[in-house]
C-alpha cells in the first residue's frame, strides 16, 4: 500500500520541514509515502471562505484516483489513539487498499464535494494547529502507526 499526503499550500517553516522530511524517509523503510503539495490560490483576500474552499476542492478532486481511499484531516473527524490509527492502517491494508490518501486542506476547511468524496475523516486533536504544524504531526503520526504494527519500540504504552 502507497501513502499519499495532499495539502493545500507550501510548509513554509524550515524546522517544520526539517521534521517532515525526517520523518518521511523514516516512513519509507515501511511503506511507499509521498507529499503532493496544491498551490494556494493566488488572489484568496477577493474571495469568500466558501469561494475559497470550493476552488481548493477542486485542486484536490484533481488531484485524487478514482480508487483511492481517501481520508481528511478534519477537526470533526474521529479522534484515534496512536494504537487504533495504526489498527485503521492494518484494516486498509488487509482490504488490498492500493493508494491511502490523507488530505490537508486549506484555512477554512473542505467543500462539500471534497467531503463527498472521502471515506472518512480523521482529528489529530481537539486542540486547533497551524495546517504547517498538522503536516508535521500527522507524518509523525504516521510513522508511529507504522512502527506500532512492527512491534518496534518507538511507542510506548
Amino acid at each position: 500500500m502507497k501513502v499519499t499526503l495532499i495539502q493545500v499550500g507550501r510548509t513554509e517553516e524550515p524546522w517544520l520541514k526539517e521534521g517532515i522530511e525526517v520523518y518521511a524517509k523514516r516512513l519509507g523503510h515501511y511503506l511507499p509515502f509521498s507529499v503532493v503539495e496544491l498551490a494556494a490560490l493566488k488572489s484568496k483576500t477577493r474571495l469568500s471562505p466558501e469561494q475559497q474552499k470550493e476552488k481548493e476542492g477542486e485542486l484536490i478532486l484533481k488531484a485524487l484516483m478514482p480508487g483511492d481511499k481517501v481520508y481528511l484531516l478534519d477537526e470533526n473527524g474521529k479522534e484515534y489513539s496512536s494504537p487504533a490509527l495504526a489498527t485503521l492502517l492494518q484494516m486498509q491494508m488487509n482490504g488490498s487498499v492500493k493508494n491511502l490518501v490523507f488530505i490537508i486542506g486549506g484555512p477554512f476547511g473542505f467543500s462539500k464535494a471534497v467531503y463527498e468524496r472521502c471515506d472518512g475523516k480523521v482529528a489529530l486533536s481537539k486542540l486547533t494547529f497551524t495546517h504547517q504544524m498538522v503536516r508535521l504531526f500527522y507524518t509523525e503520526q504516521l510513522y508511529r502507526a507504522m512502527t506500532i504494527l512492527r512491534g518496534e519500540k518507538y511507542h510506548h504504552e
